[in-house]
């Protein structure tokens, strides 16, 4: 996939940035929050391959890992190196200061593993984080730009371990592409362009104007040459010296010494909490939807339950006869994932703080009760969560407003390993705070903190030391003999869950490839509303008559996905909604 048919689709349907609040709706994410915005569509992306395969959020960070495995890595080094150039090429995305969910299935030893790279608060962090003076929540931009809102970054821990694991190549190896890249500079994409230009926060940071900015302000037009040398440096460093470098010598120190000096909101990290960050190894959550296992990430991702809550709810209802866009399958999608919504808003949280009942929120039974609720002509006036007892907690729903600023891709290599990776900075361009070449998170804006306000308990709130939410769901699915066959995520925040569990639904239910279930019209349902993209907008009606709030717009989902067929062949399908694209041979 080249830039030049992308940046034509791209201007084909506008880049629409100044409208950003009508592209996710105030009613849905609240009037003061700029995700990373939708920039049109360009046309659907597809492949085969027979040995291996990378679908990932950017051209030049899918050759990256391609280049891993021709060169005799593995999809553990593959990620690794498409991470990195992601840093570079999608920096509003990801990153190495920010966090990551990886699922990965072994081949040889047959086994499913999944790794918990989510930041952590400062030790020294408590509830009234994100209160104001008068014991007020902050609004969410508010909360977001500056040093208060960044956790300990998790991804690079994360890599490292699966790495020690099952990696094949040497590290250093893996960072080759990234520092080539950031070395010799890359042509700034169209969608990185318009995301620039419709960033105050961000340019208004010194570090930032400097590297992305032109002199009188505007960002950098699309097709610059943009070099990274401190970034280069950066990677050098810990290519050399593990993510040790990362954590325990100056690239720590420059971060603490960045987010406890901020001009907005200094933080109170330090070189201790940096030192002590742990990626962890977690037992994949799995489930079954009409035969086929469903595999994904545990808490603190509300991933997997979600996906897994929302396919069980609907089994009992015929999507295939419903057929693709129509009123009745997508009100049946809407009420599942809300009901899910409900159940993540109060039971999800850090599993090492919080004693989340996992099992007991994907019981069979318990999915069946809450399918009851669901009434194929009308709109649950409010989709109540469900009564699980937990030992020791009472707990109570509350909010948390991730940004749908992240990136997925999705690997399988030559031996067969597959892995699903999604990664985040959470808002578009995080904290806003640069260091090292790099941007630093704001991922403790995803706990829950507006309840602190009232004094009420809640599961999500500010922790030292504690991992927020996520809805992140890296999912890998095998069929009735235990084979892989599909793996999938997407970015997009609260959303995640609801857009993965469509993209299932899409490929079991409705048989579509891959390409075709990436591209598939979304609904988005957060809040009391729900958002159609165009081509949905024949169900409008329908769902309207059925009472929910409905309105056209867009969004930038980043669905990548590849099905892996009896024979071995590998199909690709990359979200025409941003710049992925699918490589394989």
């Amino acid at each position: 996939m080249k830039f030049g048919p992308l940046k034509r689709g791209l201007l084909k349907r506008g880049l629409r940035l100044a409208a950003v609040a009508l592209l996710i709706p105030a009613y849905a994410w609240g009037a003061d929050t700029l995700p990373e915005a939708a920039t049109g569509r360009s046309e659907v992306k597809g492949g085969t391959a027979k040995s291996y395969m990378v679908v990932a959020a950017n051209p030049l960070a899918a050759d990256a890992g391609a280049a891993i495995i021709k060169a005799g890595g593995n999809a553990i080094d593959a990620a690794i190196a498409v991470q990195l150039v992601l840093n570079i090429v999608e920096p509003q995305s990801s990153g190495i200061g920010g966090g990551s969910f990886i699922v990965y299935w072994d081949a040889k030893t047959k086994t499913l593993h999944s790794y918990d790279g989510r930041e952590t608060a400062p030790a020294a962090a408590r509830e009234n984080r994100f209160l104001t003076q008068d014991g007020k929540p902050m609004g969410r931009m508010q909360a977001i730009v500056g040093g208060k809102s960044v956790g300990v970054p998790g991804t690079l821990r994360v890599l490292e371990l699966a790495h020690q694991a099952y990696g094949k190549l040497p590290w250093a190896k893996d960072f080759e592409p990234a520092i080539k890249l950031a070395t010799d500079g890359f042509a700034v994409s169209p969608r990185l362009h318009a995301l620039l230009a419709g960033d105050s926060a961000f340019q208004s940071m010194e570090e930032a104007r400097k590297f992305y900015y032109q002199a009188d302000g505007s960002p950098l037009p699309a097709g610059t040459l943009l070099k990274s040398p401190a970034f280069a440096t950066t990677l050098r460093t810990i290519a050399s010296g593990g993510a040790d470098a990362f954590y325990n010598g100056k690239i720590a120190e420059d971060i603490v010494r960045t987010v406890t000096s901020a001009t907005k909101n200094p933080s109170d990290m330090t070189i201790a909490d940096m030192k002590g960050y742990k990626a962890v190894e977690r037992p994949p959550v799995c489930g079954f939807y009409r035969g086929h296992k469903i595999c994904g990430m545990g808490p603190p991702s509300s991933g997997a339950v979600g996906v897994l809550q929302s396919l069980g709810a609907l089994e009992r209802f015929d999507l295939r006869k419903l057929g693709q866009g129509s009123a009745e399958a997508e009100h049946l999608l809407i009420e599942a994932g809300r009901l899910a919504l409900a159940d993540r808003a109060v039971y999800l949280a850090d599993p090492d703080r919080i004693p989340v009942p996992t099992q007991a929120l994907v019981a069979p039974g318990y999915i069946k009760e809450r399918s009851a609720l669901i009434d194929p002509a009308h709109r649950m006036q409010t989709a109540p969560a469900g009564k699980i007892p937990v030992k020791g907690a009472q707990l109570i729903p509350a909010d948390s407003p991730e940004l749908p600023s992240t990136s997925h891709f999705s690997i399988v290599d030559k031996d067969g390993n597959a892995l699903a990776m999604t990664t985040t900075v959470e808002s578009a361009f995080g904290s806003r705070l640069m260091v090292d070449g790099f941007i630093l998170n704001n991922q403790l804006t995803d706990f829950s903190y507006e309840d602190v306000a009232e004094n009420r308990t809640v599961a999500n709130r500010v922790e030292g030391g504690k991992r927020p939410r996520s809805s992140m769901s890296p999912t890998i699915v095998f069929d009735a003999q235990g084979k892989p066959e599909m793996v999938l995520g997407s970015p997009l925040g609260a959303a995640i869950v609801g857009i993965v569990v469509k993209a299932l639904v899409a490929l079991i239910d409705w048989q579509l490839p891959p390409d075709a279930a990436a591209a598939v019209p979304g609904a988005l349902f957060i809040g009391n509303g729900v958002m159609l993209e165009e081509g949905l907008a024949k169900a409008e009606a329908g769902l309207k008559e059925r009472g929910h709030n409905v309105r056209i717009g867009d969004y930038a989902s980043g669905l990548h996905i590849i099905t892996i067929a009896k024979d071995g062949t590998l199909r690709g399908g990359a979200d025409p909604r941003r710049e992925g694209t699918v490589v394989g041979e």
